[in-house]
């Protein structure tokens, strides 16, 4: 078999119909003035409506200038600070030398009981390392330089040194006491 080769009938339908087509894709794609009055009509309006009015420019708030006249005076920023009381005052004693009961907190240790009559009571005290030590007036305990003062049946009394945070020391008083088991 051969094949068959269209008629021109064939081919001048085809030719007319893919005219139409493009014809017709044409007209929805392109458009005269005329065509669409309204659009035109709105485009106007908004371009002839006036502007928007724009927001007024907020005033600049006036400060007053303040003149710092202080001089002469303590920098309160300044980390170096002149005690005036340096010699005075109550101060731990370096060269002393450090007590048992110096190395632990004062909050550790646990009075447990006396030993003596009267005057000459001695206190027993257990540290966290739960070795019982004997206390008299005189001696340390706890880390801030506490130094016994009275020893009663009940109850340990000492004074502490602590750091004033000017330089200086103040006395603290303290008491460590018996506990009821």
């Amino acid at each position: 078999m051969s094949p068959r080769i269209p008629s021109r009938v064939g081919v001048g339908l085809l030719a007319l119909f893919a005219v139409l087509v493009a014809g017709g894709c044409g007209r929805s794609i392109t458009s005269t003035p005329g065509e669409a009055p309204n659009l035109e009509k709105w485009v106007a309006e908004v371009r002839a409506r006036p502007a928007p009015p724009l927001e007024q420019i907020p005033l600049m708030q006036q400060f007053e200038s303040f003149e710092y006249a202080a001089q002469g005076m303590r920098d309160p920023f300044s980390t170096a600070f002149t005690n005036t009381n340096e010699g005075s005052g109550p101060r731990p004693n370096a060269q002393r030398r450090k007590q048992q009961l110096e190395q632990f907190p004062l909050d550790s240790l646990d009075m447990v009981g006396t030993l003596g009559l009267g005057s000459r009571v001695v206190g027993l005290v257990m540290a966290p390392d739960k070795v019982t030590y004997r206390i008299v007036p005189g001696e340390y305990m706890g880390q801030s330089d506490g130094r016994v003062t009275a020893v009663y049946e009940d109850r340990i009394e000492l004074v502490e040194l602590v750091p004033d945070g000017a330089g200086g020391w103040l006395e603290r008083p303290a008491t460590v006491a018996l506990e009821d088991k």
